[in-house]
Formats: C-alpha cells, sequence, structure tokens
C-alpha cells in the first residue's frame, strides 16, 4: 500500500509535467496542416495522449509481465522504490487513509493489516501526518476551485467555468473507478468462483473479464491505461493555475507562492488522493 500510493503520485505528477511540457501554444501551427486536423490532434491534446500511453506506459506493462524479475533487477527499480516510500512516509497523501478508514466504517469492515498494532507515539505520527494531508487537500481544492471559477486556469477558453468544475469530479470519479477496478481485477483474478460471492454485478463482470481464453483483462488494461491518461491531462488542463498578466494573485499570495501554484501540483495532490 505504501509504494502504491507514492507510486500513484508520482505517475499523476509524470503526466502532468508532460501536459505543462508538451501542451501547444496559442495558434500553434504544425507542417502546415489543416486547421481541422491540427485542433484534434494537436490542440486537443490527442497526440501528446497517445503518446505518452503507448510509449511510456503501455509498451513497458506488456513487457514487464512477461520479464517481471528483469524489470525490478536494476537499481532503478530500486531507486523509484525508495522515492515512492518517502512520498508516503512524508505524509503527504495520508488523508488516503483516513479515506479509506471511512469507506470500511461505512461497509462494515475492519481494515485488516499484517503490521503491528501502533503505539502511542506511532498514533500521534500517523494521525499528525493524516492531518496534515487534509489540511492540505482542502487549501489544494479551494485553489483549484477558485481558480476554476475565475478563469484562471490553463483549460480552453471556449468551455465554461461551471460546465468544467462538473466534467473535472465526474473524471475524477471515472479515474478512482478505474485505478480501483485495476487492483480489484488482479486481486479477484487469484480466487476461485465460488470465492467470487453472490452479487449479480460482481459475477457478471467476473464472467465477462475471465470469459474464454483470458484476453479480456489485458484488453481491459489496455484501454484503462488510454482512459486514464486522457482523463488525466484533461484534468490537469482543468487544475493548472495559470494567472493573465497584469491580473492578482489568487488570495493575494506572493509572486513566488504563486509560481509554485502554477506548476500544477495541487491539480495532481487531489488527483492522486480523490
Amino acid at each position: 500500500d505504501r509504494y502504491l500510493l507514492g507510486r500513484q503520485f508520482m505517475v499523476v505528477l509524470v503526466v502532468f509535467t508532460v501536459n505543462m511540457s508538451c501542451a501547444p501554444l496559442a495558434d500553434a501551427t504544425i507542417w502546415n496542416f489543416p486547421s481541422w486536423l491540427q485542433n484534434i490532434f494537436l490542440t486537443s491534446g490527442l497526440a501528446m495522449i497517445l503518446f505518452t500511453t503507448m510509449v511510456g506506459q503501455l509498451n513497458t506493462q506488456i513487457n514487464a509481465s512477461h520479464c517481471m524479475l528483469d524489470y525490478v533487477n536494476n537499481y532503478f527499480a530500486i531507486i523509484t522504490l525508495y522515492v515512492a516510500m518517502g512520498i508516503e512516509f512524508s505524509g503527504l497523501l495520508h488523508s488516503s487513509y483516513l479515506v479509506q478508514m471511512l469507506v470500511g466504517k461505512l461497509a462494515g469492515k475492519e481494515i485488516e493489516s499484517n503490521e503491528e498494532p501502533r503505539d502511542a507515539m506511532q498514533n500521534l505520527f500517523f494521525w499528525g501526518r493524516a492531518l496534515m494531508s487534509l489540511a492540505i487537500l482542502v487549501f489544494a481544492f479551494t485553489v483549484t476551485l477558485a481558480a476554476l471559477f475565475t478563469g484562471q486556469t490553463t483549460l480552453w477558453e471556449s468551455v465554461p467555468s461551471s460546465v468544467a468544475v462538473i466534467v473535472f469530479f465526474i473524471l475524477m470519479s471515472v479515474v478512482g473507478m478505474l485505478e480501483g477496478m485495476q487492483i480489484a481485477f488482479f486481486a479477484v483474478a487469484k480466487l476461485t468462483k465460488e470465492e467470487r460471492g453472490e452479487s449479480i454485478f460482481a459475477k457478471k463482470t467476473c464472467e465477462l473479464l475471465f470469459r474464454g481464453e483470458g484476453k479480456n483483462l489485458p484488453g481491459f488494461m489496455i484501454g484503462r491505461q488510454l482512459c486514464v491518461v486522457s482523463c488525466m491531462f484533461f484534468v490537469a488542463r482543468v487544475t493548472s493555475v495559470s494567472i493573465a498578466e497584469g491580473d492578482p494573485n489568487l488570495f493575494n499570495v506572493s509572486d513566488g507562492f504563486q509560481e509554485f501554484m502554477n506548476t500544477g501540483m495541487f491539480g495532481a495532490l487531489i488527483t492522486t488522493i480523490v
């Protein structure tokens, strides 16, 4: 869980960075393509989405599924693991555990753990980081929504702010479902047919997923990855703050802190946790 938490933030941050570095400039043109073709592939970000998905993600995932030990038998894998664990240890994402506890309470199930129960100091350290993470998350939402309603994001000018807010929350829900389904499907693959429960939709989903020669699961993973990256690029557009020259900073913060908010870090944090 700790690695997955840090790793997810790293993935989202990379996607947000790619969006900032590769997004086309206003009125940009390439190779004298007709305007409709440039709008489809360049302005919309479709070319960037396909390139990131196929080159940066899918080919490595497919290869790693067949060459698992080769992908972990190098220093980069160890460095990545330690960086992900360090991000989780910082407490930046600890509000995710609060959501986990809330869902467990609502479902009437206890959260199982292989770790020893925390002592008093460990509890203090854990809850301190959780409250800090929650405060940062609330501030990130405040900054993002304020920028959205004042039209101070990198979103396309043709999209109204109210529509952008609605689509933002819908896409956040879609990303959350797709990320959760990935973990759930791999866990269910280890269960026998009798252990999959009696829920109608769960049984129908499993029947479709593992039907025939089992090619539906890899097919889902490919389609899921494209959907996730597309949603993340749109969310990056929605949540990245952009202050026009001459406009006041959000909440009258300093120029240095405004530059930090312009990096899209808060959007990456919201996408990872929520």
